[in-house]
């Protein structure tokens, strides 16, 4: 087995902001799961040509800790000449609704220029679909070529075909699942207490200046884990120990993989907001669909070493579209490097994708 690909350690590499950034949309008055917001707005990037009749329009979502970036953090899949060709289809990318990357999140600020905090309400996967549907109607797009997404944004496109089958003709759903089990649950649970128990934290009305990184840092040492595989971890640290330069200097990390880790969750605590992370996980934890709708055509994506979303909630996903007589497909891809496979397969995910998108549009 060759080893994995450097960008598998990378992701804060992978999704620092290039270039100008993205276009804000009001949206308006937004009642959500547990509240409302006055006044919601929309982060949003695109690429490629819309043509006359508004009709080549793909709506990427973004992973947990992902934003509007789409050709960016998927740079292996949208592009020129890509399985996501931007020179065919007109791409936009969303930052997620309480996201902390130009949408409306408990980072944001009211109108007295403080954070909403723990005024921000509860949301949902629907409320997130709900958002990006009125930036849609904005654009003037009212049926999508195509809704894609992995992970967390593998919800929000099930969600779309769900709710708005008739707004989309293709649905595309990568290592994600129809509602996450005990152990995913649990396993954002614990990321949330790391912050929670931060004192710091302060109900969620922390100061910008002065946010609960060391909760939060922890919380994404712990999520690093659960993206990566076991032969990841060993074929890119092993045992391999730091310079003894460094493990001479107190509390400093005497192994490579401790030393990584640290050095992912400091960087992570620099571009994301604590209270965006417990009110996301809050909300795909609470995701429970139950039935999918016949009009779209589906992909469903897994990889084999993916033990957060395991290919058997891939496999239920596919039954699911069987159930409701869609059209669908399943690709169970080879992968020994774990769960964010799926940001950087440029094979075998881009060829299923590819032939979704070349299918007769309907």
């Amino acid at each position: 087995m060759s080893g994995p690909d450097g960008e598998f350690f990378q992701e804060n590499e992978r999704l620092a902001r290039q270039g100008q950034g993205p276009r804000m949309a009001k949206i308006g008055p937004l009642d959500c799961a547990g509240g409302s917001i006055e006044d919601a707005e929309v982060a949003y990037e695109a690429w490629g040509p819309l043509n006359a009749d508004r009709s080549n329009a793909v709506l990427v979502c973004h992973a947990l800790s992902g934003d509007s970036n789409a050709a960016g953090w998927w740079s292996r899949l949208i592009g020129p000449g890509k399985a996501i060709d931007t020179d065919r289809w007109h791409v936009i990318g969303t930052n997620v609704l309480g996201g902390c990357q130009g949408s409306t999140g408990p980072g944001s600020l009211d109108a007295d220029g403080q954070r909403l905090g723990s005024r921000f309400p509860e949301i949902s996967v629907p409320d997130m679909v709900e958002a990006q549907a009125r930036l849609c109607d904005q654009l003037g797009i009212q049926r999508l070529a195509m809704v894609i997404g992995g992970s967390m944004g593998g919800m929000q496109a099930l969600e779309w075909a769900a709710s708005r089958p008739d707004r989309m003709a293709r649905c595309a759903v990568s290592a994600s699942c129809a509602a996450h089990s005990a152990m995913q649950i649990g396993f954002n649970e614990t990321a949330r207490q790391a912050i929670l128990r931060d004192p710091k934290w302060s109900g969620g009305d922390y100061p910008a200046t002065d946010p609960p990184v060391q909760g939060l840092a922890v919380a994404r040492m712990l999520g690093h884990l659960s993206y990566l595989s076991e032969a990841a971890f060993e074929s890119k640290f092993g045992r391999e120990m730091t310079p003894d330069e460094v493990r001479s200097q107190g509390e400093r990390p005497r192994f490579q993989v401790e030393s990584y880790l640290r050095y992912q969750a400091e960087k992570f605590t620099k571009r994301f907001d604590a209270g965006s992370l417990v009110a996301l996980t809050r909300a795909i934890d609470a995701y429970d669909l139950r039935a999918l709708a016949p009009g779209p055509e589906y992909l469903f994506l897994s990889w084999s070493s993916d033990w957060l979303y395991p290919p058997s909630q891939s496999e239920r996903l596919l039954q699911m579209a069987e159930e409701a007589k869609a059209r669908a497909s399943y690709a169970a891809i080879h992968s020994p490097f774990g769960h964010d496979s799926f940001l950087l397969d440029d094979q075998e995910q881009a060829a299923a994708v590819n032939r979704l998108l070349g299918s007769a549009a309907r």
